[in-house]
C-alpha cells in the first residue's frame, strides 16, 4: 500500500466536542491531515482562537448576527462565511478533499450533499444527515464516487470490522451496536419520569455534548444510530441489533453468516475513530494509547431495557416503514429533548412526544428533499404542539 497523503480538511462544527477532539488529532499529525476551513454555529471566541492556532484563511460562521464581532478577533486574511451559504461555500471549498460534518441537528444537510456534488468525501458525525435523508445522500455519493467515512465510535468500528467484505447477506449475518446504556441503566421504570435535566446530563462513559448525552440517556441516541447503520452499510433494520455494554471498551461487532463475530476495541476516547476516518485507508501512529489488557477488568453485556426505553422499538418502526417516517422520528426527538430541558415536559414525556407525532404522520417517499425538508417541519410543529399541550 503507498504512503498515507495529506489530507486537506474542512471542519464544520469546530468548537463541539467532535471539533475539538479532530483539531487535537490534526495537531497529532501534521504530515497526514491539515485543517483548512472552519465553521461553528457561534462561539467567535472559540472559532477565532482554533483558526488562528491551524492558520486557516476561511471561516463560517452560521450566526451572521456576530460577523463583525468575529471580524475583530482575526487576522484581516481570513475570510469569513456567514449563514447556511457560509457552509455550502466551505463545502466546496477549492482544493479540499475532505469534509468532516458534525453540525448537531439539520443544519448539515446541505452542505453535506454540496460536497458531495463538489466531489469531496465526506466523513460523517452528524447523525441527522443519513436518518433525515439516507436514500438521497447515499445515492448522490455512489454517483459522484464519493466515500462516506463514519465518525460516530459504532459506525466507525462496523466500518473497520467490515473492511474486505461486503456486508451483503452471503457474508453478514448482523450488525452489533454497542450502547453504554446510560446513567439511568439500572433506575427502576417507575422512577424514570422523575429525572431531571441535570441528572440526564450526566453521562457515566463519554463527555459530549448535551443534546447527545440526553439522547444517550434515552437511548434516542442508539435509534438514530441504527437507521445510520441502516443506509451507511446497505443492511436491513432487521438485521441491526443493541447490545448494552457499560464499559465502552467494545464499540461495536458484526456477526458473519459462519458464526464468527469481529469487534473492535478501544479505550472510550472519540479521537480513536476520527483518526481512522481521517487517515483511511491507513492505520498510522499518533498520541492515542492502546488498551492494557491487564487492568481492563470485566466486560459486561445485557439486553436493553426496551419496554421501559421504547426509543429502540421506536426507531425499528421508523427505518422499517421507511420513507419520510425517520426523518420525523429525528425531529420530534429534537423538539422533545429541547422542551425536556427547558422544563417543559418530563423525562418519559420524550419518548411520549416522538411516539405521538410518528403515529400522526403519513408517511411519504423520501427521495426528493423538499419532501424530507417538508417532513422535518412538519414533525417540529407538531411536536411543539404537544409538548406545549404537556406544560
Amino acid at each position: 500500500m503507498t504512503a498515507p497523503r495529506k489530507r486537506r480538511v474542512v471542519l464544520l462544527g469546530s468548537t463541539g466536542s467532535i471539533g475539538t477532539s479532530t483539531l487535537k488529532v490534526a495537531r497529532e499529525l501534521p504530515d497526514q491531515i491539515e485543517i483548512v476551513a472552519l465553521a461553528a454555529s457561534g462561539n467567535i471566541e472559540k472559532l477565532a482562537a482554533q483558526a488562528r492556532a491551524t492558520g486557516v484563511r476561511h471561516v463560517a460562521l452560521y450566526d451572521a448576527s456576530k460577523e463583525a464581532a468575529l471580524r475583530a478577533l482575526l487576522p484581516l486574511d481570513v475570510k469569513i462565511h456567514c449563514g447556511a451559504a457560509g457552509l455550502d461555500e466551505l463545502a466546496t471549498l477549492a482544493g479540499a478533499d475532505l469534509v468532516l460534518i458534525a453540525i448537531v441537528g439539520t443544519a448539515g444537510l446541505h452542505p453535506a450533499l454540496a460536497a458531495i456534488e463538489a466531489g469531496k468525501d465526506l466523513a460523517i458525525a452528524s447523525k441527522e444527515i443519513l436518518v433525515m435523508a439516507g436514500e438521497i445522500i447515499t445515492a448522490a455519493a455512489r454517483q459522484r464516487g464519493v466515500k462516506l467515512l463514519p465518525v460516530d465510535s459504532e459506525h466507525n468500528a462496523i466500518f473497520q470490522c467490515l473492511d474486505g467484505h461486503s456486508g451483503g447477506e452471503a457474508e453478514v449475518a448482523r450488525l452489533v451496536l454497542t450502547a453504554s446504556g446510560g446513567p439511568f441503566r439500572t433506575l427502576p421504570a417507575g422512577q424514570l419520569a422523575a429525572v431531571t435535566p441535570a441528572q440526564a446530563l450526566k453521562h457515566p462513559t463519554w463527555e459530549m455534548g448535551p443534546k447527545i448525552t440526553i439522547d444517550c440517556a434515552t437511548l434516542f441516541n442508539k435509534g438514530l444510530e441504527m437507521i445510520e447503520a441502516r443506509w451507511l452499510f446497505g443492511i436491513g433494520m432487521e438485521r441491526i441489533d443493541v447490545v448494552i455494554h457499560p464499559q465502552s471498551i467494545i464499540h461495536s461487532m458484526v456477526e458473519f453468516t459462519d458464526g464468527s463475530v469481529l469487534a473492535q476495541m478501544s479505550r472510550a476516547d472519540m479521537c480513536f475513530p476520527i483518526q481512522y476516518a481521517l487517515t483511511w485507508p491507513h492505520r498510522v501512529r499518533g498520541g492515542l494509547q492502546p488498551l492494557d489488557f491487564s487492568t481492563l477488568g470485566t466486560l459486561e453485556f445485557e439486553a436493553p431495557r426496551d419496554v421501559d426505553f421504547p426509543a429502540l422499538g421506536l426507531a425499528r418502526r421508523a427505518g422499517l416503514t421507511g420513507g419520510t417516517l425517520p426523518a420525523v422520528f429525528n425531529a420530534a426527538n429534537e423538539v422533545a429533548v429541547a422542551a425536556f430541558r427547558a422544563g417543559g415536559i418530563g423525562f418519559s414525556g420524550i419518548w411520549n412526544c416522538v411516539a405521538a407525532v410518528m403515529d400522526g404522520h403519513q408517511v411519504q417517499a423520501s427521495s426528493t428533499l423538499e419532501a424530507v425538508v417538508a417532513a422535518d417541519q412538519w414533525a417540529r410543529q407538531a411536536a411543539a404542539l404537544f409538548c406545549e399541550n404537556r406544560t
